[in-house]
């Protein structure tokens, strides 16, 4: 019998690529089967600076109680870096006071992190080192870089793209990253993270770099519809998006 699942979408405020490619992904599959529709609570933040983070990461709480009254089948709280500024594990702990806002609203729900489902999701590529793109500055780059890694993943490389505007992230074309890839040392790299930003665009790009490298690729994106899937109990096959998400892991 086919359904159709609620999803609920935590997100800054200035992002506009949450709302296109997770539905994207997730519609690519639902031929006539089961279908999702989406619902979008937003926090307040700007430019991607530790200090707008911390701040808008506060609002997360409101965020998931008010898409529990909407009775949310799964809610994914959208924004890596927000929650990987935040310290080590800190996507735990995220999650699970997230989860008790719902539950005290008489509507338990299950609580995705993009932080949280990029670690998943490399664990579940079978990869223990990987190379990663981000949109940040250099110093919260560095945080992503030191969250991954005291997750027992090593990255191997990384490069910045330096964009503190959270709308000009936005507004940076996918079709780029096969050429920006090509400056990442993947000597040493199992996988590759083509994208460690909800916001910055990639999924276009993701099974383009794969082919042309011969490595597994992923995205904080690619790797949130994993984790949604998983949580809903729904078999994983979205087309041309990468191995994590063709049903081979």
């Amino acid at each position: 019998m086919s359904k159709n699942y609620r999803v609920g979408l935590i997100v800054p405020s200035s992002n506009t690529t949450m709302e296109t490619e997770i539905p994207a992904m997730l519609r690519s599959m639902e031929n006539g089967a089961d279908s999702f529709t989406f619902h979008s609570s937003r926090m307040r933040m700007k430019h991607v600076t530790k200090e707008e983070l911390a701040q808008m990461d506060k609002d997360s709480d409101r965020c998931a109680l008010e898409l529990s009254d909407a009775r949310c089948d799964v809610i994914a709280y959208a924004c890596l870096v927000a929650i990987m500024s935040q310290g080590s594990g800190y996507h735990c702990l995220s999650e699970s006071r997230l989860h008790q806002a719902t539950k005290e609203n008489g509507a338990p729900t299950s609580i995705v992190s993009s932080a949280g489902a990029l670690i998943e999701g490399i664990e579940a590529l079978g990869a223990k080192k990987v190379a990663i793109i981000t949109p940040y500055m250099k110093p919260l780059t560095q945080m992503v870089v030191d969250y991954i890694e005291e997750s027992g993943i090593r990255v191997t490389d990384s490069i910045s793209l330096e964009v503190a505007d959270n709308l000009q992230v936005g507004r940076l074309d996918p079709l780029q990253l096969p050429d920006i890839v090509k400056g990442l040392d993947i000597r040493e790299a199992d996988a590759v993270v083509l994208s460690a930003c909800v916001q910055m665009p990639s999924l276009p790009a993701i099974q383009i770099v794969e082919d042309r490298l011969g490595l597994p690729v992923l995205s904080a994106g690619t790797a949130t519809v994993y984790k949604i899937l998983k949580e809903l109990n729904i078999p994983i096959s979205v087309p041309s998006a990468g191995k994590l998400l063709s049903g081979a892991c």
